[in-house]
């Protein structure tokens, strides 16, 4: 009988325990479910780590830089830069900016902070945090340069950058004197190391920061054909003759509190992307007591290139209810598109308690042109360019676009434009004509220029217009040039070098990779005019101007070796991102070689008393530290090279050092013996200085320091000598007085 009591209570408690048991594992359960369904704070649970780069420590030396690159796929939910430095800045003492570490960042291409000898345009003077990336586009154009921090960390999610290649370029000093070729470069060293980890959602159908953001991917379709009630009944040149329009139509419903994100994808250039609304109802349940007026929903439509769209952030928004959304030329890529009600007026909605769903057709439409036309009517002429590489064994990766087409031959990087212009007028001017040229850049080639030239027997009365992923227009472009007032010089990578009436020439600097677009407007007289030749030449050159001539083209990689950039090696008078400075005129230079060289001369000074006096050793010391430093200031300066640069160096370096403490340890009063000791080893500590470290401020003080040491220790000795003698002395007088 204990027996069955026993197990009836071992029983009664085993299912008491299974019970609590399963409620603490259903509870768990529930709450992990509702964590995964609404997004944790991390996104663990949704998200994986894409890649992950740890940069070890890297010392900048004064005016040296390094750019590092991390490429964003579509996907992903946030990047995370870890950056550690021994920068200590005070912002509020902050002095001269061209010497100030800075980090720098850009969207598609690496930064370049003086490309104007006096551009500051970018430079923040404060701490960078994750509220410095707003989501605009202009880090397409422009860049935004922070100074250099101890400890930098960000966390970017997929709201506040787009997916691409993105760049941060740390600088120790910048201006003109950045890439000029100097003996010395003053100033202070840091070093950095970091990391950089990009996380990214595990279905492609489901974005966000949290990857909790469900989107819906729209297709479309070239046989969809819109409805009379749809965008085909609105005049939006759909009936044009050569347009071929894409579409297609969605049923959808949402909360009056939700919202809606769907993602469109732009594959080739197009005229316009429409977005509207049909049919739309709305329902509510019986435990609303309101009603809602028909005319006043207002269905907000928010499209962003690249991202996903924001009340505070996006590109384009409109009351798709109202009217349709009118994107013109669209830029390639994806589009992300998010529908949400609009607030209702009070004097149309009395609800107590909402509970109303939304339903409607959503419709969108890609309006495009044959392969050979563009504009909004398709009656411009478009081109798209071929690549050519330039065979150039001194300077990698350059090549030139020429139309595909027989008119234009592929020995010249020039083609002639009057065969190629449109005699199409536009429709806000009459007189003029579009005439497009397209040119795709290899993403690794994001470290290019692109060279546009024209030259012309009259006067040039065209425009030119560039952007990146869509054809420019007068509203709608990246950088033009109409004439030499009227540009976008100020630009901070817009370039021009010849401005003349028949001849122009301008450089894109560190062009973005993808697909680029030339518009140029032009009268349509030209088009028939014979007599008058323009030729026309787009490239892709490592270095503007060739580093005008006054220096050398240097190309690596970054340091995360996914991209090739060039950049200019000035020579000693020259400097800026292009060696077009001129830091020090010719007759200066010439000056100041010859003072430099001449200034050895002092030498023979101290060699001369050496000689006199019968310092044999010093005299021989004296006159090769003053020949070395004379050969080293003539190979320096360009003149002449007896030996390699770096063996000058060190022999200048060193000698001058033995000669300073050789000085010293002459004018001590001690043994040759001694002396012999203190030169052993005072050349071996001078040879290591001057090997590892000769141009260092330090060296100097440790250099006097070691022949003060020397020149003390031999009047210590000499004192402490005669001392003792002295007493020896009176001990032996004081011993015979004894006697």
């Amino acid at each position: 009988m204990r027996k069955t009591n026993m197990f009836m209570i071992l029983g009664h408690s085993y299912s008491n325990l299974c019970l609590v048991v399963f409620v603490v594992v259903f509870t768990a359960t529930c709450f992990s479910s509702q964590q995964v369904e609404g997004g944790d704070d991390d996104g663990r649970h949704n998200s994986v780590t894409l890649s992950s780069f740890t940069y070890a420590t890297t010392l900048l030396k004064p005016y040296e830089w390094r750019y590092i690159s991390v490429d964003l796929p579509p996907w992903f939910s946030s990047v995370t830069i870890d950056l550690e430095s021994n920068v200590g800045l005070d912002l509020k003492k902050i002095g001269k900016a061209s010497t100030l570490p800075m980090i720098c960042f850009r969207e598609g291409s690496p930064p370049l902070p003086d490309v104007y000898n006096t551009s500051l345009t970018g430079l923040v003077i404060d701490h960078i945090l994750n509220s410095s990336f707003g989501g605009s586009q202009d880090l397409q154009i422009v860049e935004k340069c922070y100074p250099m921090q101890k400890n930098i960390f960000l966390k970017l999610t997929n709201e506040q950058i787009s997916p691409g290649i993105w760049y941060f370029g740390l600088f120790n000093g910048i201006g003109p004197i950045r890439t000029q070729s100097k003996m010395i470069n003053r100033g202070h060293s840091y070093s950095f190391s970091g990391n950089i980890t990009v996380e990214g959602c595990t279905n492609s159908a489901v974005l966000g920061k949290f990857c909790n953001q469900t989107i819906s991917l729209l297709s479309c379709l070239d046989t969809y054909i819109s409805s009379e009630s749809g965008i085909g009944s609105r005049s939006y040149n759909t009936t044009a003759e050569n347009v071929m329009p894409c579409g297609g139509t969605e049923e959808s419903c949402l909360d009056v509190a939700g919202s809606k994100v769907y993602s469109l994808d732009v594959v080739s250039i197009a005229e316009e992307l429409i977005i509207t609304a049909l049919n739309i109802t709305f329902t509510q349940s019986q435990r609303s007591n309101g009603t809602i007026s028909g005319s006043g929903i207002s269905l907000m439509c928010y499209v962003r290139h690249g991202a996903i769209p924001l009340p505070q952030v996006y590109d384009y928004s409109a009351d798709i209810n109202r009217s349709p959304l009118v994107i013109p030329l669209p830029r390639l890529g994806r589009w992300y598109i998010k529908i949400q009600q609009a607030n209702l007026s009070e004097s149309m909605v009395v609800i107590q308690e909402m509970n109303t769903t939304i339903c409607y057709s959503l419709e969108w439409q890609v309006l495009r042109c044959p392969a050979d036309n563009a504009g909004l009517n398709c009656t411009s002429v478009k081109y798209t360019l071929q690549t050519f590489l330039r065979k150039n064994p001194s300077v990698a990766f350059e090549s030139y676009y020429l139309p595909i087409n027989g008119e234009v031959s592929s020995d010249s990087a020039n083609f002639p434009l009057g065969p190629l212009l449109s005699n199409s007028s536009d429709e806000d001017m009459r007189d003029y004509a579009w005439t497009f040229f397209l040119l795709d850049i290899p993403y690794a080639a994001a470290g290019g220029n692109i060279h546009v030239r024209l030259t012309s027997d009259a006067k040039i009365s065209g425009e030119i217009y560039a952007r990146y992923g869509g054809l420019p227009s007068l509203s709608n472009w990246d950088y033009f040039y109409a004439n030499s007032t009227s540009n976008s010089n100020g630009s901070m990578f817009f370039k021009i070098y010849d401005a003349s009436e028949k001849s122009i020439s301008f450089y894109i600097i560190y062009a973005r990779g993808g697909t680029w677009s030339f518009g140029l407007r032009h009268p349509i007289s030209h088009r028939h005019s014979s007599r008058v030749e323009t030729i026309m030449s787009i490239s892709l050159e490592r270095c503007p101007q060739k580093c005008s001539s006054h220096g050398t083209c240097q190309s690596v990689l970054d340091a995360s070796g996914l991209t090739f950039y060039s950049f200019c090696a000035c020579g000693r008078r020259n400097g800026g991102f292009d060696c077009s400075i001129e830091l020090v005129s010719s007759s200066g230079h010439m000056w100041q070689s010859i003072s430099l060289i001449a200034s050895n001369a002092a030498a023979l000074l101290p060699a001369y008393w050496a000689l006199r006096h019968k310092a044999f050793a010093e005299w021989v010391l004296y006159t090769s530290s003053g020949i070395s430093s004379g050969l080293y200031h003539a190979c320096d300066v360009g003149t002449w090279c007896a030996l390699t640069f770096h063996v000058l160096q060190f022999m200048d370096f060193w000698l001058s050092f033995m000669a300073v403490v050789s000085t010293f340890v002459y004018l001590a009063a001690i043994d040759e013996v001694s002396k012999r000791t203190i030169h052993t080893v005072v050349a071996i500590l001078t040879a290591l200085m001057a090997e590892s470290g000769p141009t260092r401020s330090s060296n100097i003080i440790l250099v006097v320091a070691i022949g003060t040491v020397g020149l003390l220790i031999g009047f210590f000795v000499e004192f402490f000598t005669h001392h003792r003698w002295i007493s020896f002395s009176t001990e032996i007088c004081l011993n015979m007085l004894n006697r």
